[in-house]
């Protein structure tokens, strides 16, 4: 292993087997901001809800960083931690057009790329097979291309996905770390267990308790003891912590889930209101599965009570759709069945997964749901598409329905976020 310096110990000699990248851009929302921002530069950027309506931070710059500031954290506890930081709610689609201009270097690179989220993305840079150069030489252009941007991205060379990750995470920001082959076990031997994706709080946690700390504990043990300990991903957690991961970098990996959720700026215990906001977070879900191209069958809501408990159910269709007017009715559903009258609801959240190429009609015999009054005409699903463009172009609040009007408050008591595509 070897972290960026101006010779890499296997730079002089070919690269042998695969070559993956993961480039993870450093602070990328704040990132951008301070670009846009040029007086912000060097001063704490904080991107989230604001602390005073239980909003969650977004992310940080690494100055609000060294105060203790981080991703997901209550933005009062934010607040308190660094009073003095710059707070912004995000302009995300300032954000996506970023992502896309960074994407593109990635493209120039390697014919695989596999997106993660917006700001992270592994390459297959395999010589011989989809580079001609030495993986460490492109790593180093990529990263000079980025920064030339205003940016700066965290990159990790390695022959698996699952090092190439702990690698990127491994300098930051604005690092290079390279893990020769054959040294892949060396290098992960030391670090925590919680370094490896796929290995949670819970699972660290249980781990611990029988002494298996480090990944080089948890490679030590056999593949009886992973099943048992583990259950059945217990064997493929061993093989990854010694550095074995044959997963392929995917083009255009598909989302498990598109997905969206809202944290309200005070608990919402209104009927009417709570069906509105359902129905923007459905609408902003189906815009974008027609965007991909895809439909859903399993429609997922999460709900928040006022009390911090927070329930998650799902239900299946007989027939996937991208059509919110029919997913939403039955997400209204799933929220009615767990929601009482009167309770306070801080968060809600939909969900749509079980994804397939095209969009089909849900079946009027469907046993999973009931037939709606009025199918889904030609018409109808061309309007749709037409106003899917203007918001595309021009902002969500573009087109506003009715009954948006009639709910205002559903607009104004959300703490903003970014949708998710998992």
């Amino acid at each position: 292993m070897s972290s960026e310096s101006d010779t890499h110990p296997c730079e002089s000699t070919p690269w042998t087997g695969r070559a993956i990248l993961h480039v993870d851009l450093d602070a990328f929302f704040a990132a951008v901001e301070q670009l846009d921002h040029p007086e912000w530069r060097g001063k704490p950027v904080i991107v989230g809800g604001d602390p005073g309506k239980r909003g969650v931070v977004s992310t940080c710059s690494y100055e609000a960083r060294r105060f203790g500031v981080r991703s997901a954290m209550p933005s009062a506890r934010a607040a308190h931690l660094c009073p003095d930081a710059i707070w912004v709610h995000g302009s995300y689609a300032r954000y996506r057009e970023m992502s896309e201009t960074v994407f593109a270097i990635f493209r120039d690179e390697s014919p695989l790329v596999q997106p993660v989220s917006v700001d992270e993305a592994f390459l297959d840079l395999t010589p011989g097979v989809h580079a001609s150069e030495h993986p460490i030489a492109v790593a180093r252009r990529i990263r000079a291309r980025i920064a030339e941007l205003g940016i700066t991205g965290s990159v990790g060379v390695a022959t698996s996905k699952t090092v190439a990750k702990i690698a990127s995470d491994h300098d930051k920001p604005d690092g290079l770390t390279v893990v020769c082959p054959g040294t892949e076990a060396e290098f992960l031997a030391p670090l925590p267990v919680r370094d490896m994706s796929g290995v949670g709080p819970k699972t660290a946690q249980h781990l611990a308790t029988l002494g298996v700390n480090t990944l080089g504990d948890l490679a030590a043990l056999d593949a009886d003891t992973a099943r048992a300990v583990l259950g059945a991903h217990g064997e493929g957690l061993v093989l990854r912590a010694r550095g074995i991961d044959p997963r392929p970098v995917h083009a255009n990996d598909p989302a498990k889930q598109v997905s969206n959720e809202r944290t309200f700026s005070t608990d919402v215990r209104d009927a009417e209101e709570i069906a509105a906001v359902l129905h923007q977070l459905c609408e902003k879900v189906g815009r974008r599965t027609r965007a991909k191209g895809i439909a859903g069958r399993t429609v997922t809501i999460k709900i928040r009570f006022s009390d911090f408990s927070t329930r998650t159910v799902q239900r299946t269709l007989s027939t996937p759709t991208d059509d919110e007017q029919l997913f939403g009715r039955i997400a209204l559903e799933l929220v009615m069945s767990v929601w009482t009258r009167g309770v306070g609801v801080r968060l809600l959240g939909v969900g749509l997964s079980g994804f397939q190429d095209t969009a089909e009609q849900l079946s009027l015999d469907s046993p999973e749901i009931e037939a709606p009054k009025d199918r889904v005409k030609p018409q109808a699903r061309k309007a749709r598409a037409g106003i899917d463009a203007v918001r595309e172009k021009f902002g969500d609040d573009a087109v506003v329905f009715g009954r948006d009007l009639m709910h205002p408050k559903s607009k104004r008591r959300i703490d903003g976020s970014p949708d998710h595509d998992s």
